[in-house]
């Protein structure tokens, strides 16, 4: 038998201690929690409106029974967190936000919010549920319907939040809230950033993020966010396309999803690690995944003799193209140097492995080069591949390019261990010392040729990096 709404709030532990400290005020769930126990997920974030009392004064009382940390969200619209201190997730730590209805009603707060599944509320003591837009009918239809239009204009972040839903959940979306978005979609520039990036990093968090994207597309909210997306239109497909570019970037991100939900556990366990920017790798490397081809507009010619479309460089240029775009969007310096990281060398694993005379000396080096980002670059790798279906490339073609990668993935697996981290052997100091030089090109050319060629084996200890130093400079 099914575990009716009521049932799954009072087996909640926290809500019904607080129902049980307050015997006397009107506690409603709602939002988030309420949705997520309809759809039967757990649920970490309680949000609540508390009717009869001072939402400030009701969350310090809170913060007395839980001792939990105290967070004043938004003063003038009395919005309070609590953060539980005993959350055994770090990365997703057991919230609650209190506050007061919008205009002390119930029925106008939930009138006020984005989408009919996010408005659905209840009482944790009667079990009463209110549900005044159909938001428990649209949950089961697996359907995203809006509010009210007023509510995108007054909180234009809304429009992402349609898709991140969509992202997360892979529910449709109703052609009157498509329309909806399409009408305001220029009100994205007015959030910010900040706001911004945790919705668009929510999304590509999401297991249907191509989805997302591409129904982002067709209201113009893509554009709007990344401008770029522009100039992605205006490259058609080819003879190793069979997708024009924008369509071939969500499609990589398509795949990469993919190929995670069939990789074993060491590579589910790696993209999901959370190192940078407090969303998992796999995210990350699905937002590289959408901008990795963002050098080929610029870097994009055609032969006269062969009408063969080249896109010369065009990882290296992507690369210096996306750092700007990212800082735009207020991302940190990991997440900058990771997606830069990952767009210089998606093609790096494959011309590797295609090379004839591939050894392991070139598989080593390639994993030293790229640190604690290989696995990614290889499933970038893979992705990319089976997403470039054009008439040139065989079904032969993909099979062994695949295969390679694969080689290439289990050799690191088997050769992990020896890959301790290459030591610097000598400081720029040292360098300007040894060869009596002044800071300069010069001495950023000798530093970046001594990496190389530890990376290469070559230079080993520091008397070889001496020798190669003053070698260099002869």
């Amino acid at each position: 038998m099914s575990i009716t709404i009521q049932e799954k709030i009072k087996s909640d532990k926290i809500l019904a201690k607080i129902a049980c400290e307050f015997p006397d005020a009107e506690i409603y769930a709602v939002g988030g929690i309420v949705r997520d126990y309809y759809m039967g997920i757990d649920s970490y974030d309680r949000d609540l409106i508390v009717l009869n009392e001072d939402a400030k004064e009701f969350a310090l009382k809170l913060h007395e029974i839980f001792d939990s940390a105290y967070i004043p969200l938004d003063e003038e619209n009395k919005i309070y967190r609590l953060v539980l201190k005993d959350s055994e997730n770090i990365h997703n730590p057991e919230m609650i936000d209190v506050t007061n209805p919008v205009e002390g009603s119930l029925e106008r707060d939930l009138m006020r919010r984005d989408l009919t599944i996010n408005s659905i509320a209840v009482n944790i003591k009667t079990g009463e549920v209110v549900d005044m837009f159909g938001g428990v009918a649209d949950i089961k239809n697996k359907t995203l319907n809006y509010i009210e239009e007023i509510n995108f204009i007054d909180d234009p972040l809304r429009l992402l939040r349609v898709y991140r839903f969509q992202s997360v959940f892979g529910f449709e979306l109703g052609s009157d809230t498509i329309m909806a978005v399409c009408k305001h979609s220029d009100l994205i520039a007015q959030p910010a950033k900040e706001r911004v990036l945790y919705e668009l990093m929510k999304l590509f968090n999401g297991k249907h993020t191509a989805a997302a994207l591409l129904n982002m597309n067709k209201t113009w909210l893509l554009e709007e966010i990344f401008p770029v997306v522009k100039e992605m239109k205006q490259v058609p497909p080819n003879s190793h396309h069979h997708l024009d570019l924008l369509h071939h970037v969500i499609e990589t991100v398509n795949q990469i999803q993919m190929l995670y939900e069939q990789s074993d556990d060491r590579v589910k366990e790696h993209l999901d690690r959370i190192d940078f920017g407090g969303f998992s790798r796999l995210a990350h490397l699905k937002l590289a995944g959408f901008l990795h081809d963002i050098g080929k507009f610029s870097t994009w010619t055609i032969d006269k003799e062969t009408g063969r479309h080249r896109f010369i460089k065009h990882d290296d240029v992507g690369s210096k193209m996306v750092k700007p775009l990212l800082k735009e969007l207020t991302c940190s310096n990991k997440q900058i140097e990771y997606v830069a990281d990952m767009i210089k060398n998606h093609i790096y694993p494959s011309a590797l492995m295609n090379e004839e005379d591939v050894n392991e000396k070139a598989m080593m080096r390639f994993f030293r080069k790229l640190g604690d980002n290989v696995i990614d670059d290889i499933i970038l790798a893979k992705a990319d591949r089976l997403s470039a279906r054009g008439e040139a490339i065989s079904d032969e073609m993909v099979e062994r390019n695949m295969a390679n990668l694969d080689k290439l993935l289990n050799f690191y697996f088997e050769s992990s261990e020896k890959l301790a981290p290459l030591p610097k052997l000598l400081s720029g100091n040292d360098v300007m010392s040894i060869l009596g030089i002044e800071p300069g090109p010069k001495l950023g050319e000798i530093i970046d040729a001594l990496y190389e060629a530890q990376l290469d084996g070559d230079v080993v200890t520091k008397d070889d990096a001496v020798d190669f130093v003053k070698k260099f400079n002869s």
